[in-house]
């Protein structure tokens, strides 16, 4: 540096002796990085007088550099490549630093989740909204039935059980298919247990001593072991059924329940049973499914989601618990069998007459009608992995919307697994398209999903939401499933969160029917499009634990048949043969109505300035449920005014009902006056949306003993309809009911609902808590 100072020195003499800087500039990644020289009287005795003893009076005379002698073309040619050298060693620094964060890879693992979000994204103030009425035409333009029938030859498989080399076959396809999009992509292992039919032999079933036949189909998680009991018909096995044969004072204490598949999930069937003390539970085919006497059924009887054996926690093999189990775990054996078997059943049954309206049962069954199940299931860990690629948004890449859908089956699984996937990866590649070419910016990040063990109960899905449950649950404002879209036509279903009906509505009316005679919405039948559509969310539908357990507003949807099921789901017939039959060959041009429907939501929640979440529509059906709880305590304490005193008041619950209406509605007014170029107060205003499901999960209960914690489509005591059938006991004072545990949930379920309230109002002096 010194050498430099003099080079410099050199160029600018002559001039008077003055302090001077220069600052050489590199913008490296937006910091300010600064070269400083200085051109000081800091050498005197260089470049001062040269005779020794001479006075030197600072103060009274000027230096002055004096011009040095034997300047030559030579010398001042090493002068500027020394000056050129330090801006080039200076560029070079900053921009290899630069290009190092730029080049990093694209795929991450389990710890750089959010990394995989926000990498590479730039926060941009301009605004990148295309026209709405462009991106609906673009995404239109780019689906077709031909690429769709392209994509179910690309995706069908005759094995790919989750955990099995066919699964990972799919997984790396998928994966391939989101890095030729030019996608973000990473993958998620998780080391699960799953279980497989018996390794030698299989499961047994005997009936008054004869052996039914070979089982191939079995029920995953079941208890194993050996039960004996008599047969007893249970109808679907709903409580309803099941209390029908109580009225008929048959008890079910030690009988083997013989039921038909179909109405609930086939969890909900043993449970039921083993509420009433069933030893074990036989499910056959529902016969107006119209398969063959000789088709076998597969699923699971876990009352829950995910791996049973890491609940409420994810199954990472770095994680050390301790040995525990679902409570959702059943503790009776359950096994499926064919139509033939259960006709060869029935057809021999005694017993007493089956209830008015249970189609093809003639009598019940008594206790000569013995059977045996022997279950021999075997218990495996097995790894799986979740594929993911993101699309990443222009403005709030760190908010996103989630698409998904199952990688496996039990067999070929077309209807279960194919199509969805083909709907999944068809998305990424046109809205991908779309952003590449076509100019189009998302605000916020769509994320595609492919999961494993989804036949087990969405236990990939679970998996993620427990390995992630802190940062979802803030950062991921809606899940579309894509699981089982095309199992008929024409007509369409759909199950959401009630923050998600307005959007659904509004996006039935942009998507056409097959036959483009109108839109989806004008084929709804009747005048009340919610009931002729929507349907209650189930323990199995995979969007279930996205609500109830992470709190992130989904849907799920599907093209069916008018008051029929597809028979062949949990089947190894689900084949693509079989759905273009009960589809008349229509799959490929629903599946391009099924990415429309699902591309329009998805693109309407990144492409919008607000969420397109209506938090109104949890008014209605909070006010429903505090309706009829005020009503049935009125009753309690009239009929026992022992076990509800007078003093309790439902005033608390209407407060807090009242509270979450005016925030609610001042929220949308705030809306409609909000300033939409201001990107704070959109930021402002989509968390206090996003925050409405995540706050109607109760803090009160336990993830692991509790997951489904949502007060209104959850499942648990602390739900508003267990508390409206905790009242039902205490009505007929149940040996079950407890008026002091009651009390307690009805106070836990109140503030749950202020807590909302108070969340969606604001800031903390903008709540209403009148409690």
């Amino acid at each position: 540096m010194d050498h430099a100072r003099s080079t410099i020195s050199k160029i600018f003499n002559g001039e008077p002796r003055s302090y001077t800087r220069f600052n050489l500039t590199q913008n490296m990644e937006g910091e300010n990085s600064q070269v400083e020289m200085k051109l000081s009287s800091d050498m005197d005795e260089e470049v001062g007088g040269n005779g020794v003893g001479e006075d030197h009076n600072h103060a009274k005379e000027p230096y002055v550099v004096h011009r040095p002698a034997g300047r030559t073309p030579k010398s001042v040619c090493f002068m500027v490549a020394t000056i050129l050298l330090i801006f080039i060693i200076s560029y070079l620094i900053g921009y290899l630093s630069h290009r190092k964060k730029e080049l990093a890879p694209p795929s991450c693992s389990r710890s750089t989740f959010e990394e995989s979000i926000t990498q590479g994204s730039v926060k941009m103030e301009a605004d990148p909204l295309m026209d709405w009425n462009d991106v609906k035409r673009l995404l239109d333009e780019k689906m077709s039935a031909s690429s769709f029938e392209s994509a179910f030859s690309d995706f069908a498989s005759e094995s790919h059980q989750a955990g099995s080399a066919g699964d990972t076959v799919l997984a790396k396809k998928v994966l391939r298919r989101f890095k030729e999009y030019g996608m973000y992509t990473w993958s998620d292992e998780h080391y699960v247990k799953l279980v497989d039919p018996p390794a030698s032999g299989s499961n047994m079933v005997t009936f008054k001593g004869s052996d039914l036949g070979t089982l191939r189909g079995y029920l995953a998680y079941s208890k194993t072991g050996t039960a004996k009991g008599a047969v007893l018909h249970g109808n679907y096995g709903q409580m309803d059924d099941l209390r029908k044969l109580q009225d008929k004072n048959i008890a079910l204490d030690g009988r083997v329940l013989l039921v038909r598949s179909g109405k609930i999930s086939f969890a909900e069937k043993v449970a039921n049973a083993a509420k009433l003390n069933a030893s074990a539970v036989l499910i056959y085919p529902a016969d107006d499914r119209g398969i063959g006497g000789s088709t076998q059924l597969f699923g699971h009887v876990h009352l829950g989601s995910g791996d049973p054996y890491t609940p409420g926690f994810p199954s990472f093999n770095h994680t050390q618990f301790p040995p525990v189990q679902s409570s959702g775990l059943p503790s009776i054996l359950a096994q499926t069998i064919t139509v033939s078997m259960a006709t060869t059943i029935m057809r021999e049954m005694e017993g007493k007459n089956a209830p008015t309206g249970w189609r093809g049962v003639g009598k019940l069954g008594d206790n000569e009608d013995m059977v045996t199940v022997e279950v021999n299931n075997v218990l495996a860990e097995k790894l799986i992995v979740n594929v993911f690629g993101v699309i990443k948004g222009f403005v709030d890449p760190d908010r996103f919307v989630v698409m998904g859908a199952q990688r496996d089956a039990w067999g070929p699984g077309f209807a279960s697994s194919t199509v969805g996937t083909s709907v999944l990866v068809e998305l990424a590649r046109t809205i991908s398209d779309m952003v590449k070419n076509d100019g189009f910016k998302p605000r916020r990040s769509i994320v595609f999903a492919s999961w494993s063990a989804g036949e087990y109960g969405s236990v990939g899905a679970t998996e993620w939401l427990e390995g992630y449950l802190s940062s979802l649950n803030m950062k991921a404002f809606s899940y579309i499933n894509l699981d089982g879209v095309v199992t008929g036509f024409p007509t369409f279903k759909a199950s959401a969160s009630p923050l998600m009906n307005t959007l659904i509505q509004r996006t039935l009316r942009e998507v056409n029917t097959l036959s483009d005679s109108g839109s989806l919405y004008s084929a709804v039948p009747g005048l009340n499009w919610e009931a002729a559509v929507m349907e209650p969310l189930r323990l199995n539908d995979p969007a279930y634990p996205f609500i109830t357990f992470s709190g992130i507003p989904s849907v799920s949807f599907r093209f069916t048949t008018e008051g029929e099921e597809y028979p062949y789901l949990g089947t190894l017939d689900d084949t693509r043969a079989k759905l273009y039959g009960a589809t008349s060959n229509q799959v490929a041009k629903l599946a391009v109505s099924a990415g429309q429907f699902a591309g329009r939501i998805a693109l309407r929640l990144v492409h919008d300035h607000l969420l397109r979440l209506d938090v109104e529509k949890y008014t209605r059906q909070i006010r429903t449920h505090v309706f009829a709880i005020n009503s049935k305590i009125k009753t309690v304490q009239s009929m026992q005014p022992q076990l509800l005193p007078k003093s309790l008041s439902v005033q608390w619950l209407m407060s807090a009902t009242g509270s979450y209406s005016r925030a609610a509605s001042s929220l949308a007014t705030e809306i409609d006056n909000s300033n939409l170029e201001d990107a704070e107060l959109c930021r402002n205003i989509n968390d206090r949306i996003m925050s409405v499901e995540r706050d109607f999960l109760s803090p009160y209960v336990s993830p692991r003993e509790t997951p489904f914690r949502h007060i209104l489509v959850g499942s648990g005591s602390h739900t508003l309809k267990a508390l409206s059938d905790h009242l039902d006991a205490l009505q007929i004072d149940h040996s079950d009911a407890n008026a002091d545990l009651f009390r307690i949930q009805f106070a836990l379920a109140t503030w749950t609902i202020q807590g909302c309230a108070n969340s969606l109002a604001g800031e903390v002096w903008s709540t209403d808590n009148m409690i």
